[in-house]
């Protein structure tokens, strides 16, 4: 009969310790963001957006705003006199 210590054989902390690297690569391969789906804009409907201001605010006034007619946050052309929900007041 062979004997049975407690303690690992060599051939078993090889193959766990190749198991668990393969594990990790896969892990950070899969784990990574799609660029393309955190650069993704909201729909307008979605945000309530309208081509006139509520109040003193406005597109042109908020820290989304890219001059002359875009917005980092909204899909599509955006107003300077519009507003939508993810209004945000520009720091003067």
């Amino acid at each position: 009969m062979k004997d049975q210590s407690a303690e690992p054989s060599r051939r078993l902390i090889l193959r766990n310790l190749v198991i668990t690297a393969g594990g990790t690569a896969i892990l950070a391969t899969t784990a990574r963001v799609n660029p393309a789906a955190a650069q993704a804009k909201l729909a307008q409907k979605a945000v309530s957006y309208q081509d006139t201001p509520k109040g003193a605010a406005r597109c042109d006034n908020c820290k989304q705003f890219a001059a002359p007619s875009s917005c980092k946050i909204v899909d599509g052309s955006v107003q300077p006199s519009g507003w939508c929900t993810v209004y945000v007041k520009a720091s003067t």
